[in-house]
């Protein structure tokens, strides 16, 4: 955004590695190949489709974001509304009387094929923040369509062209401040942005049909010059009523840039927590979030080399996935095993109390897993308890549900860093009770779980 106050700039840049991350989550997933069956059905963050799709029981047309700011007497509120446009790709190989359509065009170092590309797109707007008073302010775009057309060289000769087409997008931002009650001085912000695309669907339109017209994984940067948010996660005290009224849809605002920063907000259809942060230890974009970095590295460099093709044809982004896997040195690799934070130095700095060191049961002589016993309604229960299985409907793994009224053995008492204790369970008359207990695999439960029995 040219022309940005210096302070909001500096906001947004530190917040945009965190907005990119949003942006292109789910982008192409795992092995990066369009014919892939879960890079089928894509796109499913933050996804405004044309009203008139919303109309036939598609998705919505609509987010609104609602937050708390302090802003100070002439302050200017920046935003910047950010989403990808889908840019639908179609390849066709010369023949001599021309071009003809193909579903791929095989190349020396990589297979072209169908696919919907995300051309990112921005709304840049800067206002002050006492014309958002009373009833606010609209601001309308339209991105029209275009189409695009490149030659495929190989060898020296064309061999096909690919044609890129994104259809015309219209929409809106309205912005509205309203002055909170009390002798805070705070305002509410209300931003809402809506796809306006006068697009009549068929009479039986599908969601592909809908996307080159939607605004997708969209989302916002809020920045104050001079004021600040507040957090909608964890208030002070005396904004948490003005907080509970705030409407999100299909949102949610958090602060956004180093810790302590509350002068940008990042508005994300993806729940995040306040100043969420990259891993130092990743070394570029893989898209699929729902992988461990090292895990997905790895399964990438994995593939064959037909399957790295067909990704490197699928889109650069995925290209540049397996490239990256391909070139990562062992000590790069084996940085992303894993890393321990919140932790100091047992010894501490100057003047500062030691930290205490991790804890490890193994080698703690006041625990015994096989040995130790926990008081349930008024009896020991240890290793060789016979008790009732009860799960109790905090628990998250409907397997477990399925064993209420079972009856099991104890084999352990384990105690967690936090001070919680938990009894490892083996089921009676399970079949492969004796091959769990070798293997050291059981379920486990919390002594309110399960009632004592009579026997050993």
């Amino acid at each position: 955004m040219s022309g940005l106050p210096e302070g909001i700039e500096r906001g947004f840049a530190a917040a945009r590695q965190i907005a990119d991350a949003v942006l292109l989550e789910g982008y192409v997933l795992y092995p990066y190949r369009a014919s892939a069956a879960k890079n089928r059905l894509r796109w499913q963050f933050g996804v405004l489709v044309p009203p008139a799709y919303t109309a036939m029981g598609g998705e919505h047309s609509h987010q609104r974001t609602e937050c708390l700011m302090e802003a100070r007497e002439g302050d200017v509120l920046a935003v910047e509304l950010r989403f990808l446009r889908v840019r639908r790709r179609t390849v066709e190989r010369a023949v001599p009387a021309g071009f003809e359509s193909v579903e791929r065009l095989e190349l020396a170092d990589r297979d072209l094929v169908e696919w919907d590309e995300g051309a990112e797109e921005r709304i840049e707007i800067l206002l002050p923040v006492a014309e958002l008073t009373g009833s606010g302010l609209q601001r309308t775009f339209r991105l029209p369509g275009v189409g695009e057309t490149g030659l495929v060289h190989e060898r020296g000769a064309v061999v096909g062209r690919v044609i890129r087409r994104r259809e015309q997008v219209d929409g809106l931002v309205r912005l509205r401040a309203e002055e909170l009650p009390g002798p805070y001085r705070a305002q509410r912000l209300t931003v809402e942005v809506e796809n306006t695309s006068d697009w009549e669907p068929p009479r039986r339109a599908t969601r592909e049909q809908a996307l080159p017209r939607s605004l997708v994984s969209a989302h916002l940067l809020l920045g104050l010059e001079h004021g600040r948010f507040l957090s909608v996660t964890d208030p002070p005290e005396w904004a948490r009523p003005a907080v509970e009224r705030c409407r999100n849809d299909r949102t949610w605002p958090v602060l956004a840039g180093p810790e302590g920063e509350r002068r940008v907000v990042l508005s994300s259809p993806i729940i995040l927590e306040d100043h969420p942060r990259i891993a130092p230890e990743s070394l570029g974009t893989l898209y699929d979030a729902t992988e461990i970095d090292e895990i997905l590295a790895l399964r990438t460099a994995a593939l064959t080399e037909e399957e790295k093709r067909e990704a490197r044809g699928t889109d650069e982004r995925a290209g540049a996935v397996v490239d990256l896997a391909d070139s990562m040195p062992p000590e790069v690799l084996e940085r992303l095993h894993g890393a321990i934070r919140g932790l100091r130095e047992v010894t501490g700095g100057a003047g500062e109390p030691a930290a205490q060191p991790w804890w490890d049961p193994g080698n703690d002589p006041d625990v015994d897993p096989e040995r130790d016993r926990v008081l349930v309604d008024g009896r020991q229960v240890g290793a060789g308890s016979r008790v009732l299985l009860r799960p109790g409907r905090r628990r998250t793994d409907a397997q477990d549900l399925f064993l209420d009224g079972r009856t099991g053995v104890v084999e352990a008492v384990l105690h967690d860093l936090d001070g919680s204790v938990h009894l490892a369970v083996t089921v009676e008359d399970d079949p492969g009770a004796d091959l769990w207990r070798a293997q050291g695999r059981f379920r486990y439960f919390q002594p309110d779980e399960v009632t004592p029995l009579e026997g050993p």
